[in-house]
């Protein structure tokens, strides 16, 4: 039979989906008995506007093709979010809607980089920063984000990594799965750092909306050179990741390029879905404000418990994940011990190593998640 493209072999798997796989296998659909904890799904409801919002577009049969870019609507709502909260200011056909950021993140990485191209991604990382390069045929290079540096990019450490055939380097603040937040010294350190190596930089700023303590800084506000691709999305924000609907913001200049793109990979989002994004962007924002109390109230209940056994972890700065040290009971094996743990326990945890090298002896618990899950899941860990 023919044969399938030889770099697709060499695409990895997801490390999260296979502990989702196995809690499925003990609790069925419904994950009866498992606490899930690996995976980044948050636990409230979407907000009622938003949902009223796709019942009209349904009930008014707006179910037809949009323009690529997105209904002008919500692209014009987009424009000014980004200028109100992000600093960035943008034209309208500079704006993409797409189907969530994981598209995004795969259009951004198309159009900079060919076959062989190298695109520098942080380690640990989220999983489709790798998945995405390889399905392009293109060269994920991590760069370490170190324990001893509390996660934070070693600038000296981008220098070791990078050569002639780099394009690109992939910027994830809040951090998935670290929780980490770059400050503007440290973003502003990584765009000179791009104009050095004139590389594009593809910015995921998809948990924008929870950080803790220091507001988010969008790196495209302090480009000056239009370099930055920045990867926008509403499923955390306002809970409403089955909707699918994320956002490309691309330099200037690219619309024809993006019409052609889009047309090719998707044509557009569908339609209800747009009318309701164009409902949380505008409308009231309680449920973020809401949701992000939940999550920092989770955090406060779960370092109080894992400070009261000496389990070690970063306190992360954004997001709504937990990176907590295990590597005193994993014995070098993280995966494996996750495995074993959610046989043993019911509790789903995702290994640190599904997101790099450096991520051994780590495990990403998420925060949005109902306190007793938390307790109950972290009491069952291992002290040191």
């Amino acid at each position: 039979m023919p044969q399938l493209a030889p770099h697709i072999s060499v695409v990895p798997g997801s490390g999260i989906r296979r502990i989702h796989e196995i809690a499925l296998e003990l609790g069925g659909a419904a994950l009866d008995g498992v606490t899930m904890l690996a995976v980044g799904e948050p636990d409230v409801a979407v907000a009622a506007h938003i949902a009223d919002a796709a019942r009209r577009a349904w009930a008014a049969d707006a179910t037809n093709y949009t323009a690529n870019g997105g209904i002008p609507a919500l692209r014009r709502a987009i424009v000014a979010k980004l200028a109100e909260r992000n600093g960035i200011r943008v034209e309208t056909e500079q704006v993409w809607v797409t189907v969530g950021a994981t598209q995004a993140l795969h259009q951004a990485m198309t159009l900079v980089l060919a076959a062989g191209d190298e695109v520098l991604v942080p380690d640990p990382g989220y999983t489709t920063f790798t998945m995405n390069a390889r399905m392009i045929d293109a060269v994920p290079v991590p760069y370490r984000l170190a324990p001893e540096l509390d996660f934070q990019p070693d600038l000296d450490e981008l220098e070791r990594v990078v050569s002639e055939r780099t394009r690109a380097i992939i910027v994830n603040s809040p951090s998935n799965p670290l929780g980490s937040v770059f400050d503007e010294p440290t973003l502003r350190a990584l765009l000179d750092f791009a104009r050095r190596h004139d590389l594009w930089v593809i910015s995921d700023e998809v948990y924008e909306a929870f950080t803790y303590g220091a507001p988010h800084l969008s790196i495209a506000a302090l480009d000056s050179d239009d370099r930055v691709f920045s990867v926008f999305s509403l499923s955390k924000t306002y809970a409403m990741t089955g909707a699918r609907v994320g956002y490309l913001v691309t330099p200037p200049g690219l619309a024809a390029t993006m019409r052609t793109v889009q047309e090719a990979a998707i044509s557009c989002v569908a339609e209800p879905e747009q009318h309701a994004a164009v409902a949380a962007i505008e409308g009231p924002q309680r449920s973020v404000t809401d949701a992000a109390a939940h999550y920092a109230a989770n955090l406060a209940a779960t370092r109080a418990l894992l400070d009261a056994r000496g389990i070690r972890y970063l306190n992360p700065g954004g997001a709504f994940y937990l990176w907590i040290d295990v590597s005193h009971a994993s014995g070098g094996d993280v995966a494996a011990w996750a495995e074993r743990f959610l046989i043993e326990h019911r509790v789903a945890v995702a290994p640190g190593s599904a997101f790099g090298r450096t991520g051994e002896g780590w495990i990403r618990v998420c925060l949005a998640s109902r306190e007793e899950d938390l307790r109950r899941g972290l009491a069952l860990l291992p002290a040191p």
